[in-house]
């Protein structure tokens, strides 16, 4: 009898023990690595991309053996700084709240994966930091060229520069028009609107398109 009431306390003990590691499934859990020693010890906050930074929204924990985790229930964008007095050479990196096991590596070049939103947001800043190296380049090269006095050749860059952004443009919209709804989608649409309203001198507030400042019929 005594065998079978341990039996049955263990068993309950058990489920209990297994309830209480369930993981929550509305919940984003965060698990980060910092490269570099000379962080240990050091704080990195969890901060809001958008809207206020205050004691109620930004999260901070100390780096432990060069690790760190964070979680959060709200679906959002984020942004992961480490201490700012620590924050040379090491490249901000931001993340959506989604539901699930998010791994980051934060170092001079910093990387994020592990759910849907943020494999894709991953995939979107390599782009971005490509587009970022070709353009900026070019237009070094551009305002070099003009000084040189070399405007022919300098036009001829120019346009070579304003179709890389064209199609960096067109990537990221193709990307959030392919995710349809989600807070990446949201953030992707922002960045590079299709419209927007302007007033006219006669006072009406017209649609524009945004590639070519021209208004849109109604």
């Amino acid at each position: 009898m005594k065998k079978n009431l341990f039996c049955m306390l263990a068993t309950a003990m058990i489920a209990i023990l297994a309830g209480c590691q369930q993981k929550n499934p509305d919940e984003c859990r965060i698990h980060g690595i910092v490269v570099g020693e000379q962080y240990e010890g050091k704080r990195i906050f969890l901060v809001p991309l958008e809207g206020e930074a205050t004691a109620a929204t930004v999260d901070s924990v100390e780096i432990k053996n060069g690790k760190f985790e964070f979680a959060t229930t709200n679906m959002q964008m984020y942004k992961i700084l480490v201490d700012i007095h620590y924050r040379l050479n090491v490249q901000p990196i931001i993340i959506v709240g989604e539901p699930g096991d998010v791994r980051v590596s934060v170092d001079s070049v910093s990387h994020a994966s592990g759910t849907p939103q943020n494999d894709s947001l991953e995939q979107w800043k390599l782009k971005t930091e490509l587009h970022n190296i070709q353009y900026y380049r070019m237009q070094r090269t551009i305002a070099q060229l003009k000084q040189e006095g070399n405007e022919q050749q300098a036009a001829a860059y120019k346009q070579q520069c304003d179709s890389i952004h064209i199609a960096y443009k067109n990537y990221t919209r193709r990307m959030a028009s392919n995710m349809k709804e989600g807070v990446l989608h949201d953030f992707l649409v922002k960045l590079f609107p299709t419209t927007y309203q302007k007033k006219l001198p006669d006072g009406r507030i017209a649609t524009m398109n945004a590639d070519t400042n021209e208004e849109i019929a109604q």
